[in-house]
């Protein structure tokens, strides 16, 4: 490997004339596969290994890496691997508790035909071997793989009986194979040992022993390869050691070369920046956050010491409303104090990872691995177009193919989704490098052909509109036959058990003879495309194929690419488009869908994205994690490179994830329920990234698997807490004594000591030793680049250039046991490890774990949005998403999850904003006893305080006025509009005195009677063409959610007729106390209008029994407080003496 050397080059004119000159030597250099540079210098090699006249020539000391050439060909995998992938490609694997693993060689996976090579089931040569109709395995072009001279067409099955059975002589030609080398453990599906971090693998090292190498008998011409194909040797012809001619540090250590001047005149760069808020709006802000925190001590004080005492319990109320949302208004404020933007450089990591350097002389990708999580649950609330339309968005996103793979996982087992991922993955072949060539965004097929901008802006290419237009018929046909797989799908196994029925019928009359024939029940199975039982859900529920009795599944779609480009070819009838210029290759692609069995609790989604965790550690094992909703797509192509340059820069080996916001499309432009909740996303998290980092919040955030593996972070800080003072903790001792590239994974609770220590490990993540084997590998390829001395925990560069394992059988068939159902018994998986488990908010919990540990996280708001969804936009739906957050913050109050139970490790400010998630819901309590307060000020004729004067007014101005300041600083530094912060505000009174209160009394019963609370999934629109982009907004369903806000809206709008009547009626007027009445409940009134709104539906068709509860309930409320305390009349009364209530 190259040494760094800060020395430049110098001329013969820099060396001084009473030095004399060195006998000048070659040296020869290797590069190995993990990345690092061997020298081999004249005196190491024989004589008969170097030409004479190279030796003899009077030249400077330099060092030459000799590259893949014609005549220097690095060796291919064996066949056998090869036969092995496309083997695991195109079976489907099941199995489970208490079951064999097998694995079901599929001829084809949907109705229609498959042509990418990577594909399962793609279409190939039949085996000649007699009596086999097997298929010929295929190379990443769909060429036959062919292993004999002969070209005799065999499949693997035949294949490997050849070479075990038949004495490695091949059916054709009877002559024996030349290449013979099985790999054993692949076929008898033993164990397959996983590399370690290069520190530790067995080091390749190969040397070019000719400069004059033979190809086909004549010597090979070097100049006349490098003319024609443009190739280098190095870089220039050679690659210079520092002055003098010595190499390493001038010990004498040939194992090191020093890199030329060029590369190290070059300064090193950041990957990120941070952008603070400027001065002349954060500073104000500040102060007034401490004027307005100054000003409600004041107030409060002012207010407890001033009583009412005509009315003291309306006095008394209002006061302790009044101390809580001030409470509640410092929890949300305090978080805010120091917002900060963030900006990626995406050139710097194409420098630094994807450059031809001494390092990295081919400049392929240096890039760790990225494995993204897709998760679905019941297709007909989450239609397969929506998720085949994000699994393509995915696929083509602009992140090296070979570091890329996607996992699908399918929670509900469904027959549906699997074909339409299958459609999906055929598509992609067309739709992949289409947008590769076009340079398209977005690269969700359904929202590209929907934007309504002109689509031909900037596109330079001449046959662009001919292949937009070619592509656009595909994605019709595509949708086409996506919506038709649910009644191909029913026709199918309806055929399939009509034809089972009449064997069975023949069978029993074959057996009967003259018997009586009894009526023969035959299941109702469901068929896959290849005449077989889907081993997953059946359409009609049947035992060990149910949603929740179903054994594991995986299916590898498209397999790992290889690790050479490769080109497409000419528009022809196997490709409709000319991609001679375009890699056509596709990241991998899985299908997965855990076991379930009854008995077991399967925790929801959270369980389900820890057995993709623990599947792709087997597979794939990319350090880095994405989860996606399956609604959620990548809507900017480059979003991944611009999460990883957080990762990869300096201190990045800190961070646990980067959180992307969620930007959502379909909302109706007037955002009636604040679905695009921009003050959260583009106020409190850019707020929170100043502290410890944001808050994780489901989908879109990009993961450091050792991070979620439970380790704690390298170089972790202890911040003071609430209780450090009295309860005082034990400090941590480092563990100094586990190896060094083992030094980062340090897994330990507060109060104890922790280190790496292998023994543990089956015990906290199960009895898998290929997961076990994995960590290690995970977190030396999550390190940042070591190419500047500050950089601690770092990776060598170019150790991530080497090619991914080749899949095998007995790879995927440990993936199938780690996502068993019994996997996780007795293991940490859930509590430490993993998504957490035991709340409907698994998101936030997860995250909160991570802070508490020490880690931190980072917000990254890309210029262009990273991701896109869709949000419910009726009130109804909205509601139920409202109550899901806010009863899980519930839970999270009353378990070990609360912020005062936290860490040291877990700052000061970021525990009050986690104290904030836990407490919001309670404040719906307060809320609404104070919008029902304007209404019992004017139904008793009393108010808040004893009169309006001049001090309640003066602080009334100075709060109200502060808010509003704070808000427009607030919408200055975020970038949000005035408007999206009103809607919030609306929306905010609106949840808290419906899905909150609701919240807090489901999770007071699951706390106090162990009542358990069950949610459904929020649907997804699958955005039909024919019907209005917003029809969701006025369908109106009844739940009870809507009784609190509409009784407050009709008790107020009643409490002011009666005030008005009074006042009018009264021989003394009390003005004062109407207008202060009134303009309470018109602030209630203002906030509660989109609600009432969403009531009044398209053509008013809002339920009759809505309105009935309401009005029952705001007259009960009325004669009630009427009874209690009638009005009193005057008999004086000039005007209206006479009034009185009934």
């Amino acid at each position: 490997m190259f040494k760094p050397s800060r020395s430049n080059l110098s001329d013969s004119s820099d060396i001084p004339s009473g030095r004399p000159m060195r006998q000048p030597t070659v040296t020869f250099a290797r590069r190995t596969p993990s990345g690092r540079y061997v020298n081999y210098s004249r005196d190491n090699l024989s004589r008969d290994d170097l030409d004479s006249e190279i030796g003899s020539v009077e030249v400077m000391n330099y060092t030459v890496h000799i590259p893949p050439t014609p005549d220097n060909q690095p060796m291919d995998p064996s066949i056998s691997q090869r036969v092995e992938e496309q083997y695991v490609s195109n079976s489907l694997f099941t199995g489970g508790f208490n079951s064999v693993t097998r694995a079901h060689l599929m001829d084809k996976v949907t109705e229609s035909e498959t042509s990418h090579p990577q594909m399962a089931g793609a279409k190939g040569s039949c085996c000649q071997v007699p009596g086999c109709d097997g298929k010929v395995m295929s190379d990443e072009r769909g060429i036959d793989i062919l292993p004999c001279e002969c070209d005799f067409k065999i499949c693997r099955d035949c294949y490997i009986d050849a070479v075990k059975g038949g004495g490695a002589i091949c059916p054709g030609c009877k002559e024996p194979y030349k290449q013979t080398d099985l790999d054993e453990k692949a076929v008898d599906n033993g164990g397959r040992p996983l590399s370690l971090p290069p520190s530790k693998q067995e080091k390749r090292m190969s040397l070019m022993k000719s400069m004059r190498s033979q190809v086909g008998g004549a010597e090979f011409d070097h100049n006349r390869w490098l003319f024609e194909t443009k190739g280098t040797y190095g870089y220039g012809n050679a690659i210079w050691p520092k002055e003098g001619g010595g190499f390493g540090d001038g010990g004498g250590d040939d194992d090191h070369v020093h890199e030329p001047a060029a590369f190290l005149n070059k300064p090193w760069r950041p990957l990120t920046r941070k952008l603070r808020i400027p001065a002349a709006v954060i500073s104000p802000y500040r102060l007034l956050v401490f004027i307005r925190l100054a000003v409600l001590g004041l107030f409060l004080a002012w207010r407890i010491k001033h009583p009412n005492t005509d009315a003291p319990w309306l006095w008394g109320m209002s006061v302790v409303c009044e101390i809580w949302f001030a409470f509640s208004w410092i929890l949300d404020q305090l978080p805010k104090l120091n917002p900060v933007n963030r900006v990626a450089d995406l050139k710097v990591l194409s420098e630094k990872f994807e450059t031809p350097s001494p390092n990295n002389p081919t400049g392929k990708s240096d890039l760790p691995g990225v494995d993204v999580f897709v998760s679905t649950a019941d297709p007909e609330k989450e239609p397969p177009l929506v998720t085949a339309n994000t699994i393509l968005s995915i696929l083509a996103c602009d992140y090296p193919v070979e570091k890329l793979s996607c996992y699908v996982s399918d929670d509900g087992g469904a027959l549906l989704t699997f074909e339409a991922m299958a459609e999906a993955a055929s598509f992609a072949n067309l739709w992949v490098p289409f947008c590769r060539k076009h340079n398209i965004e977005p690269r969700n097929p359904e929202s590209y052909f929907s934007l309504r901008k002109d689509p031909y802006k900037n596109k330079v290419k001449p046959d662009f509109v001919k292949d937009r237009r070619r592509v656009k018929r595909e994605y019709d046909e595509f949708k086409v036959r996506i919506n038709g797989l649910p009644d191909s799908i029913r026709r199918r196994s309806d055929a399939y058990n009509a034809r089972e029925e009449i064997k069975a019928l023949k069978m029993q009359r074959e057996q009967a003879r003259d018997e009586p024939l009894e009526p023969i029940k035959v299941q109702k199975a469901t068929w896959m495309a290849d005449g077989t039982h889907w081993p997953g859900t059946w359409l009609h529920s049947a035992s060990e194929h149910s949603k929740s009795d179903h054994a594991g599944i995986i299916q590898v779609m498209l397999k790992p690419p290889s690790d050479e480009l490769l080109r497409g070819t000419e528009a022809d009838e196997s490709s409709p488009l000319d991609f001679t210029e375009v890699d056509i290759r596709l990241p991998m692609l899985v299908y997965v869908s855990r076991e379930k069995r009854p008995g077991y609790d399967h925790n929801k989604k959270a369980g389900a994205m820890n057995a993709l965790v623990r599947g792709s550690a087997i597979m794939s094992n990319g350090p880095f994690i994405l989860n996606l909703d399956c609604d959620h797509y990548i809507y900017n192509s480059q979003a991944i490179r611009e999460g990883m340059c957080f990762m990869m820069d300096r201190g990045g080996d800190r961070i646990c994830y980067v959180q992307f916001p969620q930007r959502f499309e379909g909302i109706d432009p007037s955002d009636r329920y604040a679905n695009h909740n921009t003050v959260f996303f583009d106020i409190n998290m850019r707020a929170l990234d100043g502290i410890q980092g944001p808050v994780y919040v489901g989908t879109g955030c990009l993961f450091r698997r050792v991070a979620l593996y439970g380790f704690d972070p390298p170089r972790a800080k202890e911040h003071p807490g609430f209780c450090s003072c009295c309860f005082p903790r034990k400090k941590r001792v480092a563990v100094a004594s586990s190896p060094e590239e083992n030094r980062a994974l340090r897994m330990g609770d507060s109060d104890d000591e922790g280190g790496f220590d292998l023994s543990t490990f089956p015990k906290r993540f199960g009895n898998s030793s290929f997961l076990v084997d994995s960590i290690p590998v995970a977190e030396f390829q999550g390190r940042p680049l070591a190419d500047h001395p500050s950089i601690k925990n770092g990776r060598p560069p170019g150790a991530l250039t080497i090619p991914r394992d080749l899949l095998d059988a007995s790879t995927v068939a440990e993936a199938i046991s780690v996502i068993s159902c019994w996997y996780e018994d007795k293991t940490e998986w859930g509590g430490r490890i993993g998504w957490i488990y035991g709340s409907v908010t698994e998101d936030v919990v997860t995250g909160y774990r991570m802070h508490n540990r020490g880690w931190r996280s980072i917000y990254c708001v890309t210029k262009r949005d990273a991701f896109r969804g869709t949000a419910p936009i009726n009130l109804t739906d909205r509601l139920h998403q409202v109550l899901r957050w806010a009863t899980g913050s519930v839970e999270i109050f009353f378990s070990r999850n609360n912020a005062f139970l936290a860490s040291p490790r877990l700052k000061l400010l970021q525990r009050i904003a986690y104290l904030n998630v836990g407490i919001y819901p309670f404040t719906s309590i307060f809320l609404i006893v104070y919008c029902f307060l304007p209404a019992l000020s004017l139904f008793s004729g009393q108010f808040i305080v004893q009169t309006l004067n001049i001090t309640f007014l003066t602080y009334l101005l100075i709060i109200s006025s502060t808010l509003c300041l704070l808000a427009l600083l607030e919408i200055k530094w975020s970038g949000i509009n005035l408007e999206e912060w009103w809607r919030n505000e609306q929306f905010w009174l609106i949840g808290g005195t419906s899905a909150h209160l609701a919240a807090v009394l489901q999770g007071l019963l699951k706390v106090v009677a162990g009542i358990e609370i069950s949610f459904t999934l929020t649907s997804k629109s699958a955005g039909d063409e024919n019907d209005d982009d917003f029809a969701d907004l006025y369908i109106i369903k009844w739940t009870s959610l809507m009784i609190p806000p509409l009784v407050i809206i009709m008790v107020n709008l009643i409490a002011i007729a009666v005030g008005f009547s009074r006042t009018i009626y009264s021989t003394i007027p009390q003005w004062s106390r109407l207008l202060g009445g009134v303009f309470f409940s018109f602030w209630v009134l203002a906030h509660l209008y989109p609600f009432a709104k969403g009531l009044m539906g398209r053509r008013g068709r809002t339920p009759t029994i809505v309105y009935v509860w309401a009005g029952l309930i705001a007259i009960t409320v009325s004669l009630l407080w009427v009874a209690i305390k009638p009005p009193s009349g005057s008999q004086n009364s000039d005007i209206g003496g006479s009034f009185t209530f009934p």
